[in-house]
């Protein structure tokens, strides 16, 4: 796969930068770290210069966003909250009242993690589908998205280009921030899962634990 990005640079420049980060972000597989730090290595050796390079690449980071956005808004949530009724919810065991819940999360705190997202991998691409599901605003959408995409490929192109002939080290220091992280989500997914179960399964029992007070409380009178 670096090879052929590599390749790929070396012949196309900056449309490929474009290109390679617009899949990357519809196909998170593809390591971004190899495209925008060979990319600022390039500014050294070819007449290709820093700023346009996180340009192209930040112009395709927001295409792809737009791309896996409009994905969202198509898959809707009237859609999502009928497949909760029907036999896909019993087995996931989600209820529509559940998707209403994180749409309302996600209207009033979420919006910020579009930003944020963009500065974790894997996430920073597929954020963009909850946020056209809950048809968060576009404007603040591409606000974020253009403000956090920005910023990564400025902090990882600058580096390719200060490192050199070492660009490669970027790679290596992403791959391991890539896996802490991944290793973080996991542990808060799983605890968050089971948090979840947990206070739905009492919230299922009080009101069977209410009524046989209540009437002992009659019986009493």
């Amino acid at each position: 796969m670096e090879e052929i990005i590599i390749q790929l640079m070396d012949q196309w420049g900056y449309l490929a930068v474009l290109l390679l980060i617009f899949v990357e972000n519809i196909f998170p597989p593809i390591p971004s770290e190899v495209i925008l730090s060979f990319g600022g290595f390039m500014t050294t050796y070819t007449e290709m210069t820093l700023p346009l390079v996180i340009l192209f690449a930040t112009v395709g980071s927001i295409l792809g966003a737009l791309v896996l956005y409009l994905v969202g808004r198509l898959l809707k949530k009237e859609r999502l909250m009928k497949l909760a009724e029907g036999k896909v919810g019993k087995i996931l065991r989600f209820k529509p009242d559940d998707i209403r819940k994180a749409d309302e999360w996600f209207t009033k705190r979420g919006q910020k993690t579009v930003l944020l997202c963009r500065f974790v991998p894997i996430v920073r691409s597929l954020i963009s589908i909850p946020a056209g599901i809950c048809e968060m605003n576009m404007g603040k959408f591409f606000l974020y998205t253009t403000i956090g995409s920005l910023a990564w490929n400025t902090i990882l192109c600058t580096a390719g280009r200060l490192l050199g002939d070492s660009w490669q080290l970027v790679s290596q220091v992403v791959d391991q921030y890539s896996s802490i992280v991944l290793v973080i989500l996991i542990v808060f997914v799983v605890v968050g899962g089971i948090v979840w179960f947990v206070v739905r399964g009492k919230k299922k029992e009080t009101p069977a634990e209410v009524e046989p007070k209540a009437s002992d409380e009659k019986e009493g009178e």
